[in-house]
């Protein structure tokens, strides 16, 4: 059996698919059918999803508060103050900071910018922050992706004699910041007809509002669709209308002409920008941008992106490459670390939860490691480690388990917290550690009903082998770029008969390859691989061995090897024919 349930996604009516498959010229049923998932049910609808462009994007100036900003940065451009363009320490954040650094220096603005330090400032706007913003000389501080909920921070920023602009994509709290503009579309009073932009987009926003109030067209700011892009696909947020749009062409730019700090960047992680992907950004560009909030000064990231010569981008790139790969060691000894005490802890009787602590764990990857305890064990997972004299942790959730609301149900024993959904942070005293982790155990064992930690994998569409062609394949390109609420679509392919040898690969041999073909109607031989999936051997030597068929989940994509490009199966589930 499969340690996982199958299930496919339920249309309202499967008629919707026969009439897109005929209004496509016979498109391939599960091609037809990922697109009706994805609410494509007509020509019209197929031809803006697969040929969007920058013509579908939105005015800035539907934004509220859009015209206060612009003007309040023209006034300082003109009396030539000091603006300090304030940050965040993730890929988000440093895009945006980069992004509006360069063009307001392009302007001829005398604009600095900061970057909180995680352990000195911690996330936001902060007193401290806007302490040394003000040391600069500065009169304007403009906040990226940050500062929609710091109420009290931009009252002093009012105190220390600096005004305020706020250009954010978090969710408001119920009292906005006393600021000139706070630029938020998702401000309850806001018109802006897209909502999830990532914060790199918003200031994009801002910079091409500033672009045409000073006559200037505004598709000059495509410079920057590179960073966005970074921004967009690292920030996990939906690729539906003008996040598809803005991805697709900074993925473009990057394949044809990115800025030189990222061209250096991808040369470090050997990262191949013509061909690149979200995948590429995901996990080749995202984690080194990352690492450098994580493990030392986010400045170094947004120096890299504004760098001018190859020289100073190489030094740079390799010296992200190096806080990476020391990320990535210690990522690799506490996630052995959590994976031995999460043992430990679900063995003593029935949980609902991971928490864990350990105070000398790092803070900046102990939310990481979070995401992969989830992964591992399918439930909420909590990492806690000191800080100076308290404890602070990162929690992270599955489907069905609104993490927010459990740890609101365990308020009186936290300092603070706050987050969304699937992923919070929390700050309480170590006294309340122990007593933290039963109660946060109850408040999910509450929402728990036996589905919810069963992991499922949602699948698109039944397949026959024989039907992956050239145009198939084609077509499925054009669903690009994948991410949120646009994941790669998952295929089920049954009677599969195994071809050729079958073996576990990689260092620790975790990895599954072998190779199948349709049992019923032969056709040509499609490899696969399985990451991960090394478990799963004897079930695909006995389908061999005995003439067994097997049922196979997975995705399609290419692999290059020695020169030669061909299609392969990704494998993310697989298990013998039950008939």
């Amino acid at each position: 059996m499969s340690s996982k349930r199958w299930n496919i996604k339920q249309l309202e009516t499967e008629k919707t698919v026969e009439d897109l498959q005929i209004a496509l010229n016979d498109l391939p049923h599960p091609l037809a059918r990922a697109l009706t998932l994805r609410g494509i049910e007509s020509l019209e609808t197929a031809k803006d999803f697969f040929r969007s462009s920058t013509d579908g994007l939105h005015d800035p100036f539907l934004m509220v508060d859009m015209d206060l900003a612009v003007a309040r940065i023209l006034e300082a451009l003109k009396k030539s103050e000091r603006i300090v363009v304030y940050g965040d320490y993730d890929v988000d954040g440093t895009t945006s900071t980069a992004l509006l650094t360069h063009y307001l220096g392009e302007l001829g603005a005398d604009v600095h910018f900061f970057i909180p330090d995680r352990f000195k400032h911690g996330y936001g706007l902060s007193e401290l922050g806007l302490q040394d913003a003000k040391a600069t000389g500065a009169t304007l501080v403009i906040a990226l992706d940050c500062g929609v909920t710091s109420v009290h921070e931009a009252l002093y920023a009012r105190t220390l004699g600096m005004e305020l602009i706020v250009c954010d994509h978090h969710t408001p709290g119920l009292e906005l910041p006393d600021a000139v503009a706070v630029l938020d579309a998702k401000r309850s009073d806001c018109p802006y007809p897209f909502k999830e932009l990532c914060g790199c987009a918003v200031t994009l926003k801002l910079a091409q509002a500033v672009q045409a109030s000073l006559g200037k067209n505004p598709q000059d700011l495509y410079q920057y669709l590179d960073l966005v892009a970074i921004a967009t696909a690292s920030d996990v947020v939906s690729l539906t209308g003008e996040n598809r749009i803005l991805l697709r062409a900074g993925i473009e730019k990057l394949k044809t002409s990115p800025r030189i700090g990222l061209k250096m960047l991808a040369e470090q992680a050997a990262v191949r920008l013509s061909d690149c992907d979200t995948r590429a950004i995901v996990f080749g560009l995202g984690p080194r941008i990352n690492a450098a909030g994580r493990l030392g000064d986010a400045t170094r990231a947004v120096t890299l992106m504004l760098s001018e010569t190859e020289l100073e981008a190489t030094a740079r790139a390799r010296q992200l490459e190096r806080l990476n790969e020391e990320r990535r060691a210690l990522d690799r000894q506490t996630q052995e670390e959590a994976f031995k005490m999460a043992d430990l802890l679900l063995a003593k009787g029935q949980r609902h939860t991971v928490v864990l602590h350990h105070p000398d764990w790092h803070l900046g990857v102990i939310g990481i490691v979070a995401s992969r305890l989830v992964d591992r064990h399918f439930r909420p997972a909590i990492m806690l480690a000191n800080s100076g004299n308290v404890v602070k942790g990162s929690a992270r959730s599955i489907n069905g388990i609104n993490i927010h609301q459990a740890l609101q149900s365990c308020s009186d024993l936290l300092e603070s917290f706050g987050g969304h959904d699937y992923a919070a942070g929390v700050t309480l005293l170590p006294e309340n550690v122990e007593a933290f982790r039963e109660r946060f155990d109850q408040a999910v064992a509450g929402a728990v009903t036996p589905d919810i930690l069963e992991p499922v994998v949602e699948v698109d569409s039944t397949m026959d082998l024989s039907t992956l062609d050239n145009r198939f394949w084609a077509v499925l390109k054009q669903f690009e770029p994948f991410g949120a609420d646009n994941p790669e679509p998952i295929f089920w392919s049954s009677r599969l008969e195994v071809v050729g040898p079958v073996a576990t690969v990689g260092r620790d041999r975790s990895h599954l390859k072998f190779s199948v073909r349709q049992h019923t109607a032969g056709g040509p031989v499609r490899d696969v691989i399985g990451f991960g999936l090394g478990k799963h051997l004897d079930k695909v030597s006995e389908s061999q061995e005995r003439g067994k068929s097997l049922e196979l989940l997975f995705t399609i994509q290419e692999n290059t090897f020695n020169g030669r490009t061909k299609l392969q199966l990704l494998a993310k589930d697989v298990r013998l024919n039950e008939d």
